[in-house]
């Protein structure tokens, strides 16, 4: 095979890669344009946000510049400190100690049951410190994720961007959904929490009071 045909096969295939991301992102925004969704609907469409990013399988990794990362072992409901003395470290990825990666292989298969490590497609990491979740209130939680400064300097159409990005690479967010049997998952589904940010974000990305 030549080196131009192989150029080509590699460009069209970031092409459809692309062009997936671009019509998921439509689909999941079509109808909910903003003003479309009302207050009432946009709170409502929070709760099942809030359920979501408060549950640990999220949560449990958004911790303080301290970088103790947070566990809720197989069987367990509660969050509790990481076992083995683990820490991110300023890198947030543990790379001052022990990396995240000794445990947690960056993989597209399917997770294991319990007690293997749960895996991503990438490289297994701390949340950002400044997108801190892990004890705080739903309501702070609703007014970091609105607020660019807070949130990677996404609006409401780019956290939903986010969302499908990060499942295009088989990313943490859609694996919170399936981490492996014996470990509890966020209610619903990616695809309904997906929906839910599209209609949290048409209805100006309500907070509760």
């Amino acid at each position: 095979m030549t080196r131009s045909l192989i150029a080509v096969i590699i460009a069209a295939s970031s092409i459809a890669v692309l062009t997936g991301i671009v019509a998921a992102k439509d689909e999941a925004t079509k109808g909910t344009q903003p003003g479309s969704v009302s207050r009432t609907d946009g709170l409502e469409a929070w709760k099942r946000i809030e359920a979501v990013v408060t549950h640990p399988r999220c949560a449990n990794c958004h911790v303080d510049a301290k970088a103790i990362p947070i566990w809720t072992p197989a069987g367990e409901t509660k969050p509790r400190v990481h076992g083995m003395n683990i820490h991110g470290g300023e890198s947030r990825i543990g790379a001052e100690k022990l990396a995240c990666s000794t445990c947690h292989m960056t993989s597209t298969q399917a997770n294991e049951p319990a007690p293997a490590p749960p895996r991503a497609g990438i490289d297994w990491q701390l949340a950002p410190v400044a997108f801190i979740w892990f004890g705080k209130s739903g309501a702070e939680i609703c007014a970091q994720l609105k607020d660019p400064k807070r949130n990677g300097g996404r609006d409401a159409a780019g956290l939903v961007e986010h969302l499908r990005h990060d499942a295009s690479l088989n990313g943490f967010i859609p694996r919170g959904w399936a981490p492996g049997a014996g470990r509890t998952t966020p209610p619903g589904t990616f695809e309904d929490h997906v929906k839910d940010m599209a209609l949290w974000g048409a209805a100006g990305q309500p907070c509760p009071n």
